[in-house]
């Protein structure tokens, strides 16, 4: 029941989307990544997903696996609420600008941007590990 337009690449298998979900949701659960890390970059290459349907199907799966990561680290007693809520509350406002900037600017450039943040993220996180 899909009302976004279908990927112009690959159509691929139920078996690579299964293959994202799960290394998504290892990504979420160690390291609080998955989405636009992982799942986005993966639904590009293997399924060959517009820029802007992979970043709305993985918010949309985002959903899912934040509500599961979130209640078994908080069985861990490791969620700091007020910290959680003060981070969330701007958060709405910068997604909902975001997707719609996301949407007046060429799909070349929304991977552009996906690739130099990821770049810069990998190498700011070696840096700080030397």
């Amino acid at each position: 029941m899909s009302t976004a337009p279908q990927p112009e690449g690959r159509s691929g298998s139920t078996a690579n989307l299964l293959a994202i979900g799960t290394a998504a949701g290892i990504y979420s659960g160690l390291f609080g990544v998955g989405g636009g890390a992982v799942m986005v970059p993966l639904l590009i290459l293997w399924r060959g997903m517009d820029p802007r349907v992979a970043a709305a199907t993985s918010l949309a799966a985002i959903i899912v696996i934040a509500a599961a990561g979130t209640a078994a680290h908080a069985a861990y007693g490791n969620v700091h609420w007020d910290a959680a809520l003060m981070v969330a509350v701007p958060a709405v406002a910068g997604a909902l600008i975001g997707t719609a900037l996301q949407q007046r600017v060429r799909r070349e450039w929304v991977s552009l941007g996906l690739a130099l943040l990821l770049v810069v993220g990998a190498i700011d996180l070696l840096r700080g590990a030397a």
